[in-house]
């Protein structure tokens, strides 16, 4: 019997070579400073100053990582990184679940119900997206003090629930349309309204979408300084904010094992919610991508 099927390709083919090399390369690049940063916050001043950045540490010891947190001081306040990070959690959450919350809706809306004005309304939407944050700020400065909110979380939630809006309509909004319209149709014919349709169809079918617009928020948030710095007092900086000011500071010896732990501590959060939720941000955020 003669053999059939496709010929197996070699292991160590000039392709796979190629193609493997590649990706170890990037690995490598992008994984290195992650090796320096890891192994410096677990050095002594003492150690560091040898000057050797890539060897592991002689002893480990996490007190850079305890006063990064709680003592490392950011000008007249040594309270670390604590009080940046409850700030940025009660600016995350809120901004986060707003800003989903009203896009989803808009997107449904202009994905299945095609009412007046809707592809105008749309472009609009498109437009914002694109337009630089740094020509708004000074407006939107002017219109938080006329309400009474600038230097305030809350005025800071509205700002960060409006900018990430209309991206994540047009997410919403593509990912509505790569729905079967069949569904739809037939939830109409059985008398279903705008909302019962949304809550009992088009919700359940977008866990993977959701989880884009969570991961795509929680990580511009989070790593926000421009609004952060602009728009709130000292007592309500974030934690990036915090970060800076830790690391720039001109009081005493330069510390960078502390920098280091700080830094690390200031971008958990987003590898968190990256690692525990990666395989339905790739599902998500390619059938977000399917219609425009």
């Amino acid at each position: 019997m003669e053999p059939y099927g496709a010929k197996p390709r070699r292991v160590l083919s000039g392709r796979n070579i190629m193609l493997y090399g590649t990706l170890t390369l990037a690995a490598l690049y992008y994984l290195l400073p992650l090796y320096v940063m890891v192994v410096t916050s677990m050095k002594g001043m003492p150690e560091i100053r040898l000057g050797n950045i890539f060897s592991p540490p002689l002893e480990v010891t996490f007190e850079p990582w305890a006063k990064a947190w709680a003592s490392a001081c950011t000008g007249l306040n040594c309270d670390g990184l604590s009080r940046g990070f409850w700030n940025s959690v009660r600016i995350t959450i809120p901004s986060t679940l707003i800003s989903i919350l009203v896009a989803s809706v808009n997107g449904y809306a202009l994905a299945n119900w095609k009412f007046k004005g809707a592809d105008v309304f749309f472009t609009i939407l498109i437009v914002g997206a694109f337009i630089p944050y740094q020509v708004m700020i000074y407006p939107i400065v002017i219109v938080l003090r006329e309400m009474g909110i600038y230097g305030t979380l809350t005025g800071l939630v509205i700002v960060h629930t409006i900018f990430g809006m209309p991206i994540l309509t047009l997410l919403f909004r593509n990912y509505f349309s790569s729905l079967p319209e069949e569904l739809f149709k037939a939830a109409r014919i059985d008398g279903a309204g705008f909302w019962q349709i949304y809550f009992r169809i088009m919700l359940p079918m977008s866990l993977p979408i959701f989880v884009v617009a969570m991961i795509l928020q929680i990580t511009g948030i989070w790593n926000d300084f421009l609004f952060g710095v602009v728009f709130t007092r000292p007592e309500y900086y974030p934690m990036t904010v915090q970060l800076n000011n830790i690391v720039n500071s001109v009081q005493g010896v330069k510390e960078y094992n502390v920098n280091m732990a700080a830094t690390l501590l200031t971008g958990a959060v987003p590898l968190i919610v990256y690692f525990v939720s990666g395989r339905l941000f790739v599902r998500g955020i390619a059938a977000g991508a399917v219609k425009g």
